[in-house]
């Protein structure tokens, strides 16, 4: 089988959707390298973001004009390529397809991560929302299959975009392979003195935007003694933060790091004391799988996707309770059984996550495709 993917999110994201592409390509290729897979890039990618092995074919833009306008080849000149590559399936794997992509006769599964321009859209620029939501619906008509990344996912792609339920696939995410692993104790210390991390925290990690609701988790620092350590990307919202930081003398009490390698961010999950993750909506919400992995206590929003990421024995309150949050992460710091118990049901509970699981969950739904 020859599979093609969607791979500029791969080489350019460095946050969700290019994470998820880039853990798709590696554990396919791994479990299954009797396959071969050509990863479609559409301009040379950033330094030191992603550096695919051997067992996979980049393949960039094949003529000058191509080259020239990469978005236009990207969104509707590929399938030319597509077809001279002897493509058997296309795998969008960020929410949208190639126009013209049904005309090739190749099979075509997208991935949808969430319709959150759709069921929030005074988050978005109306240009944007009006872009993403016409690439949505070109990518559902004209997919033979649909994988929606959680419950949630599919539950909206069938009410936002009124896409019949057989023709979407549940199949979840996992996390990078770094969060699963266990490190020295020089590299520890090392990370602990590079960000002066305290003894105890607790961890937010996230783009610092008004979704990711950062506010709610800086006001639970009224209830309760621990410090915060935010990890994140900024955006217009941390001006927010830092008003409300600063009218409530908490500038001491917060720390805003920049980690420089996944395996910093690991180690910061491991250290933590407690995970707090208040998203007001997510289409999964990896974070959560991030932390369970490093074995880290979760508290997070009830309702939506949540559950599913962090299962029956984390945490979960509103997403607006500052005063809730401050009493649920008392309870772990007194508690050392209950934080004990909600450590080991939730690495029980997020093993079901892990790339063998994800691998052949994949593989089963393209043969399946290719054979129908």
């Amino acid at each position: 089988m020859i599979v093609g993917f969607d791979a500029k999110r791969a080489f350019h994201n460095t946050t969700g959707l290019g994470n998820y592409s880039r853990d798709i390509i590696r554990i396919l290729s791994h479990y299954f390298p009797e396959n071969s897979y050509v990863l479609y890039n559409p301009k040379p990618r950033k330094p030191d973001l992603y550096f695919p092995g051997n067992d996979v074919i980049v393949s960039y833009p094949d003529s000058f004009l191509n080259k020239k306008f990469s978005s236009i080849w990207r969104s509707k000149c590929i399938t030319r390529q597509l077809r001279k590559d002897n493509i058997n399936l296309y795998h969008g794997l960020s929410n949208e397809l190639p126009y013209g992509i049904r005309k090739t006769k190749i099979k075509a599964i997208v991935t949808i991560h969430d319709l959150i321009f759709m069921r929030y859209p005074q988050w978005y620029h109306a240009v944007d929302r009006y872009i993403y939501v016409q690439k949505a619906k070109n990518a559902v008509k004209n997919a033979d299959k649909i994988i929606a990344i959680s419950e949630q996912t599919r539950n909206d792609i069938i009410d936002f975009l009124k896409v019949p339920p057989e023709k979407i696939e549940v199949i979840y995410q996992g996390c990078h392979h770094t969060f699963k692993q266990s490190y020295t104790e020089k590299e520890i210390n090392l990370t602990k003195e590079k960000f002066c991390l305290p003894l105890k925290f607790l961890l937010s990690v996230g783009t610092i935007e008004e979704r990711k609701n950062l506010l709610t988790v800086v006001k639970s620092l009224n209830h309760h003694s621990l410090p915060l350590v935010v990890v994140g990307k900024e955006t217009k919202y941390i001006d927010r933060i830092h008003k409300y930081i600063d009218s409530n003398h908490l500038r001491e009490r917060i720390h805003f790091i920049r980690p420089s390698s996944m395996q910093e961010l690991a180690i910061i999950y491991q250290l933590a004391t407690v995970f707090c993750y208040m998203s007001v909506f997510e289409g999964f919400g990896i974070p959560i799988i991030e932390s369970l992995y490093s074995r880290t206590p979760v508290i997070a929003t009830k309702g939506g996707c949540f559950i599913e990421a962090g299962g029956p024995n984390s945490i979960y309150i509103d997403y607006w309770d500052d005063k809730a949050l401050g009493e649920k992460i008392n309870r772990l710091l007194n508690d050392e059984s209950l934080n004990d118990y909600m450590i080991e049901k939730g690495f029980d509970y997020v093993r079901r996550f892990n790339d063998p699981n994800i691998a052949f969950a994949m593989m089963e739904l393209y043969n399946k495709l290719i054979h129908s």
